[in-house]
């Protein structure tokens, strides 16, 4: 018997060893700008053996709004709504940095009641950020439950901006010198209340994600980055601290009294997707707590304590920059002004542009059908990468 089946393996086996010699032909797949996993005016070129990604290349460019450039014709405080644009998702933490910019060249220290209400403003901001790209994730990942729940969830936190400054998401709040007004009692009261309801809501949303074998399985060990990668692909933000990353502006670097709040940043050495990911559901359930201690904070200065002060119009000659943590990742204004009432020049580092430049090595080694799971852990949002 097996001297009959023995010419039928060592062929089997002669086949086997000419398919391992043989090479699939690579080709180039476009997806984008209408793909849409793009969530943007964006293209991503992938090379792929078969099923597998071996290469990438994004592409931005077709947005080119000329933001910088108008920012030139404009006196500093008209820019303000302009920052708002930056990034729909993020507007308040893009208006907080012009500002911060701003009053660093004026030289400008800002009232303490000021400071505290911008930390309750970014983290809403970051949370509003994080839950519109978790309901990303799920429609990604072919869960449209993971959608609904995070926006139904989103919209309590918008509902919030509303009852601060009276709109959702292009805000306008942040002034130079403090803030446009003062927060009210019943704003004081329902935030505390959004955020004790919120915690439960995320556990429940992370279960549901979790309790999915197949998108825990899409995330888990896939596109693993190093430390070291990380840093030389300029990773930054959520995508860097999932690689093992420990650092974070609010406290490494803080600003606007953040060093006067008591939190945890979140850092996970696996470096892959599913890290990433708990990263930012992480850096929710730590928003809440900040965004406790911070309103303690503005209740104990009471009613009469100033929000702003006024700031010059003219701002004196040199260059300036600051820096801050975007729900995105380490956003970065630098300002050149001449001493006239409107900015020389003023440059805007985006944290996507950065990170989305990592795709190459982030789509290395994944299958097609896993790049829309990988790069939604980028975040993208094109207003601000393609200015």
């Amino acid at each position: 018997m097996a001297d009959s089946i023995a010419p039928i393996v060592a062929a089997e086996e002669k086949l086997q060893q000419q398919a391992d010699k043989m090479e699939t032909d690579k080709m180039w797949i476009i997806m984008g700008p209408q793909h849409p996993f793009s969530h943007g005016l964006w293209t991503l070129k992938i090379k792929v053996d078969g099923e597998i990604c071996v290469d990438a290349e994004p592409i931005v460019g077709y947005l080119h709004r000329g933001w910088e450039k108008e920012t030139e014709n404009r006196t500093y405080p008209k820019i303000i709504p302009m920052a708002d644009r930056l990034c729909y998702a993020a507007s308040m933490t893009y208006t907080h940095l012009y500002c911060m910019t701003v009053e660093k060249a004026l030289g400008m220290d800002i009232p303490e009641k000021a400071k505290y209400i911008r930390i309750v403003a970014d983290e809403v901001c970051r949370i509003n950020s994080h839950l519109m790209w978790l309901a990303a994730v799920g429609t990604d990942l072919g869960n449209l439950t993971v959608f609904l729940w995070a926006m139904r969830e989103r919209e309590y936190f918008l509902d919030l901006n509303v009852k601060l400054c009276g709109a959702r998401m292009t805000t306008n709040y942040p002034r130079i010198g403090g803030v446009r007004n003062d927060t009210t009692e019943l704003f004081d009261r329902d935030i505390l209340r959004t955020v004790d309801r919120f915690e439960k809501a995320l556990w429940e949303i992370i279960a549901l994600m979790d309790d999915s074998s197949i998108i825990v399985s899409r995330m888990k060990g896939i596109s693993y980055i190093t430390r070291e990668q990380a840093a030389n692909v300029g990773l930054t933000g959520p995508a860097m601290r999932g690689c093992g990353v420990d650092f974070d502006i609010r406290r490494d670097d803080p600003y606007d009294n953040y060093d006067k709040i008591d939190f945890e940043v979140p850092v996970l050495t696996e470096g892959d997707s599913y890290a990433r990911y708990m990263i930012r559901t992480e850096e929710m359930f730590q928003s809440c707590e900040i965004i406790r201690q911070a309103v303690k904070k503005i209740q104990a200065l009471g009613k009469n304590a100033p929000y702003r002060i006024k700031a010059p119009s003219r701002v004196p000659a040199g260059t300036h920059f600051m820096r801050m943590e975007d729900p995105r990742g380490e956003s970065l204004m630098y300002l050149v002004s001449d001493g006239t009432d409107k900015p020389y020049r003023l440059k805007v580092r985006s944290p996507i542009f950065t990170n989305v430049s990592s795709a190459k090595l982030q789509c290395q080694g994944v299958r097609i059908a896993d790049v829309p799971a990988v790069l939604a852990q980028i975040d993208m949002c094109l207003g601000e990468t393609d200015r």
